[in-house]
């Protein structure tokens, strides 16, 4: 093998119970987290100190329209190459998307491949299960005293928000709004019941709340029966339908996880055993078309699809030959569209996790994916010779990252393919047109009921106008509405729209 072959030598994890008031600060977390990576690969900490890349996930705080309610560091990586004593030549910070940790250590493995970097930490954490609860006592965190000290970092990934103004306007702009979109879409397109569809989804993800029940570091480790995701009750409300609580990724936690990536030979200087190396063999990063108003439609994802035969044909094998997976799982639908793009059944006897998922081993904002790969570090180690998938997705079924793993030794050198070969396939397929004040008769193509803690709130739907232009508009916010479109199929229903006075919305009215 290449001397500058990329290899993955250490993971940690690290998940904070404790009370608010005395939790770990995210530079904390990182730490922790940076120094179990170390540990596992049989270091100590001080190897820390070597990096010359460093990779930190963006904090969900740090999310374009997030604000900055919680005081932290302007620079995390600079914060955290300070904490652990290295002064890494490379040093950046991810924006948005839950795709980051897999592409970063895609470019982390291609940069170590050319002889940019011999040693690189990727890293990240989620705060906000302690963030919000410190916020209403007036505490910040106080590691983080270089907030006005450090120049702003560089930053890798692609910056756009995830929505439109437009879409933003009629409530497009949060994930727990959007992936119903797609689920309702799935279940029209494959004319399955409401009550048949909601079972699938209980069918779907009850594996993976029994797979979070065994997983020491998982936020909610316990098992849960179908029945029990799906029943609305007082602990389980409807979120946004067909969503309840239980089927929702839960980004209020405290957890943080990375990982340490090297060349062969540096792993071989540092006297890592070879029974702790892991090879990543494939990968591919790609985006659909970028906002949800212009998708082709709302069941697939051709960047799903793409990123996944490109990962597997770079490692030279099949899906058949992988033998643990874990499909980013913040949503069921993003487990259904991943599984059928990938060619995998819903109920495939390899399991479609390795951790319990987003909403049960906790989706720590942006970094789930670090958490995916730790864990699919051990299996594969646990069993030489498997090969392992990762997918990972960020914004609304938006970016997406895939990695294929073994421990395996490559047969040729590693060379990741530039992400513009796949995107300008994804760029130049046909997709509807827009317009953004309908007027008139109009179906519903897909739609959501939006539900607060005190019940109804609103319907969103996404139409086509009688001359197939796509709009989105909101419904009248009456129950009698909303409660028709949650009892019987809205997909393909007729109605009226038109616009509010002020014109900012458009209204649709079901008939």
């Amino acid at each position: 093998m290449d001397d500058r072959t990329p290899v993955l030598i250490g993971a940690g994890q690290f998940t904070y119970r404790g009370e608010a008031g005395a939790s770990p600060s995210p530079t904390q977390l990182l730490k922790i987290a940076a120094e179990r990576a170390a540990a596992d690969a049989g270091l100590g900490a001080q190897a820390l100190a070597a990096i010359d890349g460093l990779a930190v996930v963006g904090f969900t705080i740090d999310a374009p329209g997030g604000g900055r309610l919680v005081p932290h560091s302007t620079n995390p990586p600079a914060t955290l190459a300070g904490r652990i004593g290295a002064k890494p030549g490379w040093a950046v910070y991810s924006h948005m998307g839950g795709n980051s940790p897999q592409q970063l250590i895609n470019v982390a493995c291609e940069r170590i491949a050319r002889g940019d970097n011999d040693l690189t930490l990727v890293v990240g954490c989620e705060f906000l299960g302690s963030a919000t609860k410190r916020l209403t006592k007036g505490l910040g965190f106080d590691d983080w005293d270089d907030a006005e000290e450090l120049p702003a970092p560089e930053r890798i990934g692609d910056p756009r928000p995830g929505s439109t103004p437009y879409e933003n306007r009629h409530g497009l702009g949060r994930p727990i709004n959007v992936y119903p979109l797609f689920e309702n879409a799935l279940r029209g397109r494959d004319g399955r019941s409401i009550p048949d569809h909601q079972k699938q989804m209980g069918d779907l993800f009850a594996p993976f709340t029994e797979v979070a029940a065994k997983n020491p570091e998982a936020w909610f480790p316990v098992a849960r029966s179908s029945a029990e995701l799906i029943t609305v009750t007082e602990r389980n409300r409807m979120v946004g339908f067909p969503y309840t609580k239980y089927l929702n990724a839960i980004m209020e936690v405290d957890q943080s996880a990375g990982v340490l990536v090297c060349s062969l030979k540096k792993a071989r200087e540092l006297g890592v055993s070879e029974d702790k190396i892991v090879y990543l063999h494939g990968c591919a990063d790609a985006y659909d078309l970028w906002f949800p108003i212009d998708r082709q439609n709302y069941h697939s994802s051709p960047a799903m699809r793409l990123t996944g035969q490109r990962a597997l044909s770079m490692a030279g094998v099949s899906l058949d030959d992988i033998g643990h997976i874990d499909l980013y799982s913040c949503f069921p639908v993003a487990v259904e569209i991943g599984a059928e793009e990938l060619g995998l059944k819903l109920d495939d006897p390899r399991g479609l996790t390795v951790t319990g998922g987003l909403p049960y081993m906790g989706g720590p904002g942006n970094n789930y994916a670090m958490h995916s790969i730790a864990v699919m570090m051990q299996r594969l180690r646990d069993n030489p010779g498997d090969w392992g998938l990762v997918t990972a997705n960020g914004w609304f079924l938006t970016k997406q990252s895939t990695g294929v793993y073994s421990t395996n030794p490559p047969t040729k050198r590693f060379e990741r393919q530039d992400p513009k070969v796949i995107q300008d396939q994804i760029d130049a397929l046909a997709h509807p047109t827009v317009i953004e004040q309908p007027q008139g008769a109009a179906t519903i193509e897909t739609y959501t009921v939006v539900h607060g803690r005190e019940g109804y709130m609103m319907g969103i739907v996404v139409g086509r106008d009688s001359e197939g232009r796509r709009f989105v508009a909101v419904t009248p916010s009456d129950e009698a509405t909303l409660r028709d479109l949650e009892s019987r199929e809205g997909v393909g229903r007729t109605g009226t729209v038109s616009q509010t006075e002020d014109g900012q919305k458009n209204i649709f009215i079901p008939d």
